[in-house]
């Protein structure tokens, strides 16, 4: 379910909260789905379970999945969540449009590549 690259400089929990909203927003993980406890997670991944609290805790904050006092957490049935991807995906797009215009990328640079990407079907 969760696989973790150590050789990835971001932290952890990072890590792992993207993998659960890639199975969240893919579908892998349906509404109201339980995911594995914190202690369980923990000894499978061989980490320690404040990591997985904390990643829980962000997955909360936003809005993807929420607790239930002693049964444990589960994908939120909110049915914003393709919208929040798409608010997430046009926010980095926006970064990185910035970070290409800093280093003299033209819009007609921008849009060839993206219109190359679809085309080639890497998109």
């Amino acid at each position: 379910m969760i696989v973790l690259d150590y050789q990835d400089r971001r932290p952890i929990y990072e890590q792992i909260i993207e993998r659960f909203k890639a199975l969240i927003y893919s579908g892998a993980l349906l509404p109201d789905s339980r995911l594995p406890s914190v202690r369980q997670l923990a000894m499978e991944l061989s980490i320690n379970p404040n990591t997985i609290q904390r990643a829980y805790m962000e997955l909360e904050q936003q809005g993807l999945i929420y607790p239930v006092k002693g049964k444990g957490n589960f994908v939120s049935p909110n049915m914003d969540l393709k919208k929040k991807q798409r608010e997430e995906f046009f926010s980095d797009f926006i970064k990185l449009l910035n970070r290409g215009r800093i280093l003299g990328v033209t819009e007609a640079e921008c849009v060839e590549k993206v219109q190359l990407c679809y085309k080639e079907g890497r998109a």
